[in-house]
């Protein structure tokens, strides 16, 4: 698996050029692995290689550049590795759900995992703010994908299930963040408990 912490090019993807694409890209690069706190507009300026009114032309404010990244992330990491990773992996639904821990497992091995950004960014925004409501909604699109795995399997009661199972994805996340790489093998373990004891409709 390539790293996934930064952004590549794909078929779906926007070509990487202009002013605005280098832009985003440095602020992709630099908001995954550091976070939006830590990471000035001077800084993402430095890395974009372009001029302070360049950014502000296509960029208003640090916080919409924030929600461009967080989008950017949903496609890129949400969509096009996650999702497909646990679709082309599970040969079941509930195969593809536990898929998800071991594509977790993989990612957690790469020397620059950097967590969740949507998790950093929910942690480091202010309550109730745009960016703290867009890194909430991004999350809750990830359980999309959870619900519709569950529903597939022929689970019960799939509010809850993608609740629980989102909390096994988020725990062992910030659990590698501590340094627990096995973190992942772990929670898929759990995850099998659960799959095995959830009710069917």
């Amino acid at each position: 698996m390539t790293s996934i912490s930064i952004a590549s090019v794909s078929p779906g993807s926007p070509a990487l050029n202009g002013a605005k694409e280098r832009v985003l890209q440095a602020a992709y690069e630099l908001f995954a692995q550091h976070g939006i706190g830590a990471v000035g507009v001077e800084t993402i300026i430095a890395r974009a290689g372009v001029a302070k009114m360049t950014l502000y032309r296509h960029f208003k404010s640090k916080e919409e550049l924030v929600l461009a990244f967080l989008q950017r992330r949903e496609i890129l990491w949400t969509h096009q590795w996650l999702e497909t990773e646990i679709l082309t992996t599970g040969k079941t639904p509930t195969e593809a759900l536990l898929a998800i821990f071991d594509a977790f497992d993989q990612w957690f091995q790469q020397p620059d995992f950097e967590g969740c950004s949507f998790i950093n960014v929910l942690l480091e925004s202010t309550p109730n703010s745009s960016i703290h409501r867009a890194a909430t909604a991004h999350l809750a699109d990830i359980r999309t994908i959870i619900t519709s795995q569950a529903a597939a399997a022929g689970l019960a009661d799939l509010e809850k299930f993608a609740q629980i199972w989102h909390f096994l994805m988020k725990g062992c996340i910030i659990s590698a963040n501590e340094g627990n790489l096995s973190a992942a093998k772990q929670a898929k373990e759990a995850g099998a408990l659960l799959l095995k004891s959830w009710p069917r409709v």
